[in-house]
C-alpha cells in the first residue's frame, strides 16, 4: 500500500487545501499519516470554514474532518518521522505556514530528501509554496533553482494584507511566497487566468492555492501509478 505523510501547519492551515487531498488520497488506498511541527494538532484558519468565504457546504464538510478525524486530533512531531518511509510527502498551504512549516528544518528536510530520493513524489499547496525559497539540496543549491512551480501569487496576497502587510486577523506576514521563490531561481506561473493550477517538475509537484487542491490531489495520484477510477 502506499503510504503519504502530510506536513500540517499549528498557526493555521488552509482546510481544503489538506482535508480534500486527506480524503482523496485515503479513498484511493493511500495510507496516510499527519505531522505537526510540535506534535500538537494542526490549528485550521477560521476563514477556511466560514461559510460566507467557502459556501456552507464546504465549511460543514471541513468543520467535521478537522474536528472528528483521528489523524488530524493525534499528529506526529515532525522531528520524529522519517520521510524516506513514506512515497509522499503533502504539505497543504494556508498562511500559518509562513510561521512554521516553511522554517522547520525538519519539514525541509523532509521535502529535500523525498524529491531527491528515487521514487517518492512531494506535494507543496499555496502558501507553502514558499518553503521552496528557504529548502536546499544536498549540493547546498536552492530546490526551487530553475524549476517550474505555482503558489499563491502576490495578486492575491495584495486582496488580502492591509497597507502594513497585516492579515486581517492582525498578524504581519513576514513575506510574499512569490517574491521568496522567484528570488532564489524559482520559474513562477501561477497561471491567473486559469481556474486551477497545478505545476509537476520533476518529483516537485505544486498547487496553486484552494481551487487546485482537488487537481493537485488528482496529479499526485497519477504521480504515484495509482489508477484513478471512474465514475462512469
Amino acid at each position: 500500500m502506499p503510504s503519504a505523510l502530510f506536513i500540517v501547519s499549528e498557526e493555521g492551515y488552509w482546510g481544503e487545501e489538506c482535508i480534500e487531498p486527506l480524503t482523496t488520497l485515503s479513498e484511493a488506498g493511500v495510507d496516510t499519516t499527519v505531522s505537526t511541527p510540535s506534535g500538537a494538532p494542526p490549528v485550521i484558519d477560521e476563514r477556511s470554514i466560514d461559510p460566507e468565504e467557502v459556501g456552507s457546504e464546504t465549511a460543514d464538510h471541513i468543520r467535521s474532518v478537522h474536528e472528528t478525524d483521528e489523524r488530524l486530533n493525534d499528529p506526529t512531531p515532525i522531528a520524529a518521522v522519517d520521510a524516506d518511509a513514506y512515497d509522499a510527502v503533502v504539505i497543504p498551504g494556508g498562511h500559518g505556514t509562513v510561521w512554521d512549516i516553511n522554517h522547520d528544518h525538519h519539514a525541509r528536510r523532509a521535502l529535500a530528501t523525498t524529491v531527491a530520493g528515487p521514487t517518492g513524489k512531494a506535494m507543496v499547496i499555496c502558501h507553502a509554496v514558499g518553503i521552496l525559497a528557504f529548502t536546499r539540496t544536498e549540493p547546498g543549491e536552492w530546490l526551487a533553482a530553475g524549476r517550474n512551480v505555482t503558489g499563491f501569487p502576490n495578486e492575491w496576497e495584495d486582496g488580502i494584507v492591509d497597507d502594513h502587510d497585516r492579515l486581517p486577523d492582525g498578524r504581519k506576514i513576514p513575506y510574499w511566497v512569490e517574491d521568496e521563490v522567484t528570488a532564489v531561481g524559482g520559474n513562477w506561473n501561477a497561471q491567473l487566468d486559469a481556474d486551477t493550477s497545478v505545476a509537476v517538475d520533476g518529483d516537485l509537484i505544486s498547487a496553486r492555492g484552494p481551487e487546485s487542491s482537488a487537481a493537485a490531489a488528482q496529479t499526485l495520484l497519477a504521480e504515484l501509478g495509482i489508477e484513478i477510477e471512474s465514475d462512469s
